[in-house]
């Protein structure tokens, strides 16, 4: 079922993978689009996606604080799961150039891949919007586990370094991405709903380029047509690709 993916991994000359949320949820993160994701259930009255703005980071940083409490400042408790360790291993093993991802939850380089840019930005780092002081993941995790809105000393709102709606992606990684998957001889697109621009437009570069993608996610994306090979089940293509020698 899966040889001819074998195949195609073995024999490319330049590949990517582009991830998003789904695969997380093999390490018990919940998606944002699934059918459990936190889309689904408004907090505080407020969905989500409003808690994710821009505008309503700067006028209510206390809300998105208390939500992203449980979903962005406990990344400690997670761990990589199949997808992420395999990307590991493709890369050490020379079968995979670099990883493309829309998730924030920094597992690709806990599994150890080193190429990994994270087009929606990681919690990784902080800074200050007055002074732009920066400030380390593990200086304002316990701030926010404490249910306090990080402030720096001059009195500034400290902010993620993630993307937040209404806010622009990082152009020039974006224009690297684009350019890399326009060269991609295989794109892997790997848990994602391919429905958030303009990330979700970047697969079509490796089809323009002439390369194959192949698509494995649960649900439908608007790119399945455009596959070479299409797989539902995540866990179950990984586990096979895991019992391979990829040396």
């Amino acid at each position: 079922m899966y040889e001819e993916l074998k195949r195609l991994l073995r024999e490319s000359e330049h590949t990517v993978a582009f991830t998003g949320a789904g695969i997380s949820t093999l390490s018990g993160i919940r998606d944002f689009r699934g059918k459990n994701g936190v889309y689904l259930e408004p907090w505080h009255g407020k969905p989500v996606e409003e808690i994710l703005s821009l505008d309503c980071f700067l006028a209510e940083p206390q809300l998105f604080y208390g939500w992203a409490k449980e979903f962005i400042y406990r990344l400690d408790e997670f761990h990589p799961a199949a997808v992420h360790r395999v990307l590991a291993r493709l890369e050490e093993a020379g079968r995979l150039d670099s990883v493309y991802t829309q998730n924030i939850d920094l597992l690709h380089r806990k599994a150890g891949s080193r190429r990994v840019f994270e087009l929606h930005g990681s919690p990784a780092q902080h800074h200050c919007l007055r002074c732009r002081r920066r400030f380390s993941y593990r200086e304002i995790a316990p701030l926010v586990l404490d249910d306090r809105v990080p402030r720096c000393e001059c009195g500034g709102l400290i902010k993620p370094d993630i993307v937040f709606y209404g806010e622009n992606l990082d152009e020039a990684l974006l224009d690297q991405a684009f350019a890399e998957l326009g060269r991609a001889r295989l794109l892997l697109v790997l848990g994602s709903s391919l429905t958030v621009q303009p990330a979700a437009s970047l697969p079509l570069a490796t089809c323009r380029g002439g390369g194959k993608i192949v698509i494995v996610n649960a649900q439908p994306t608007p790119l399945d047509r455009y596959a070479a090979l299409r797989y539902d089940d995540l866990q179950a293509v990984f586990d096979e690709l895991a019992a391979e020698a990829w040396e």
